[in-house]
């Protein structure tokens, strides 16, 4: 019988870097210091100097960093902040959160990311900001999208989930407006648990965020904003300067391993798009087929694993009903109904990949 290609095993993955991990928890436990450390600010100053930012400020998750660059600008409740209508959830879960008013904006077919040439319209005199995804680990279309953020004078925030390490015409992503990370153990750069981080040049924006994640306080027992506990662990700060060090050497295993996919795959399947101004990372190798779902089946059947990252958009959430406007986002369900992540980790080989492939093929 067949082993199983596992979508993703965390084991695997992070077996590499085990020995160093060990050290890093021996050293923590001696120091005896567990809150906002040596760990967290080496790692801030690592990653800050990794993106091109002059500043990072680790949290404690993706979606707190969304939440505290939105609480930064201090915006008037039900302000509107632009966002693509087939992101995770959790971008949306930032923008109310906030008190804040989502406005869905429909992907590009070919990209999966927000359509550029969709945000103007959709700008009235109560929207505030635009928040852009780079989905997958591929970057958005930043020039166009900045030239609107001046015209307008509209901040942007990045969720780079998914996106460690990505450029946008040889610029690392989250260094166009306010970057916004997340450190899921599956991500590039994942940690062993839940953590993230925001970069910034802004000077003031950066006492601010600093403030906010530690209950809105600076200086002990003084608070100058309504903060949040939202604070970097020291032990996954310390796991994370760790695998830092190996992001290079990771997003170019997973761009090898995504170039078997582009040679191999039949024309039956619909490929990421590739262009000269990205380099992508590959999060996420997502290839669409109208028959997603059989796809998904006759995979597992022949002992691959898949994913669909997301198979529910975002305004047909329960959660959302009522919230979000009922527009009909067609080019989202599309992406949403025929969606499928195929394995593409470090813990794989191109062994893996190829066999992925001759299977796949026989669909």
């Amino acid at each position: 019988m067949s082993l199983m290609i596992e979508y993703e095993h965390l084991g695997n993955l992070n077996k590499p870097f085990e020995a160093e991990y060990r050290e890093k928890v021996d050293a923590f436990l001696k120091r005896g210091w567990y809150i906002l450390g040596k760990e967290v600010e080496a790692f801030e100053k690592d990653f800050a100097a990794y993106c091109g930012s002059s500043h990072c400020i680790g949290v404690a998750s993706g979606l707190d960093a969304l939440m505290l660059a939105l609480r930064a600008y201090n915006f008037p409740p039900q302000s509107e902040v632009i966002v693509p209508s087939n992101t995770y959830i959790a971008t949306i879960l930032s923008i109310l959160q906030c008190g804040l008013k989502p406005v869905l904006v429909e992907p590009d077919i070919i990209t999966c990311n927000i359509d550029s040439s969709k945000i103007e319209e959709h700008i009235t005199s109560q929207t505030r900001a635009i928040m852009v995804v780079h989905l997958y680990g591929k970057p958005c279309e930043m020039g166009r999208i900045m030239d609107i953020s001046g015209r307008y004078d509209l901040p942007v925030i990045e969720d780079c989930a998914q996106a460690h390490g990505a450029r946008y015409r040889n610029k690392v992503v989250g260094t166009f407006g306010i970057g916004a990370y997340s450190f899921y153990p599956t991500k590039n750069l994942g940690a062993l648990g839940d953590a993230g981080a925001i970069i910034t040049d802004d000077e003031k924006l950066n006492e601010v965020f600093r403030s906010l994640r530690n209950y809105g306080s600076k200086i002990k027992y003084q608070n100058d904003y309504i903060g949040f506990n939202s604070r970097l662990d020291e032990i996954q700060a310390a796991f994370l300067s760790v695998k830092l060090k190996y992001l290079d050497k990771i997003n170019s295993h997973k761009r090898m391993l995504a170039q078997i996919y582009f040679k191999e795959l039949k024309p039956d399947f619909i490929k990421p798009s590739i262009s000269d101004d990205c380099y992508d990372v590959y999060h996420i190798f997502n290839i669409r087929h109208p028959q997603r779902d059989a796809l998904k089946d006759f995979l597992l059947k022949n002992h691959i694993k898949t994913d669909i990252h997301y198979p529910i958009p975002p305004h047909k959430q329960k959660a959302m009903q009522g919230i979000l406007d009922k527009d009909s986002y067609p080019v989202s369900e599309e992406i949403h109904r025929t969606t499928l992540s195929l394995p593409i980790s470090y813990g794989h080989t191109s062994d893996d990949i190829c066999k992925v492939v001759e299977t796949i093929n026989k669909f």
